[in-house]
């Protein structure tokens, strides 16, 4: 079956499960950085990027869609490290320096942004907006 032909019992206008956990993907980091301030346009590019990237993934092991999210924004944050600095700077610790929030499991369902030096669980990921 081609990328383009709906499953058996699927209509042509409804996305694949793969497809739905992508654009939730997608939009649960977009979401992540509109609420940090930093979603310009490259950076942006880099979400797509990832997304691309974890396409080819889950295609490869669709049980692995629920886990999507989570590596979706442990891409865009290697990538915004390797360009810009750390992304999200964790909003627990007052003082000291400057860290950057974890997605924690690395690899499960319902992941987390978590601060790394007091193990507190900031917000889902999706929701720094209700922190920040």
């Amino acid at each position: 079956m081609e990328d383009h032909e709906p499953a058996f019992g699927q209509s042509a206008s409804e996305p694949s499960s793969l497809e739905r956990g992508l654009h939730v993907a997608r939009a649960l980091i977009l979401a992540d950085l509109h609420a940090s301030r930093v979603a310009e346009a490259d950076i942006v590019s880099l979400v797509e990027e990832a997304v691309s990237h974890r396409r080819w993934w889950v295609e490869q092991w669709p049980e692995g869609v629920v886990f999507v999210a989570g590596l979706v924004a442990q891409d865009v944050q290697d990538a915004l490290l390797d360009r810009y600095g750390r992304w999200p700077l964790c909003p627990v610790c007052g003082g000291g320096d400057p860290h950057a929030l974890d997605v924690q499991p690395e690899l499960g369902e319902d992941p987390q942004w978590v601060c790394s030096e007091t193990s507190t669980a900031v917000a889902r990921i999706g929701q720094l907006g209700a922190r920040l």
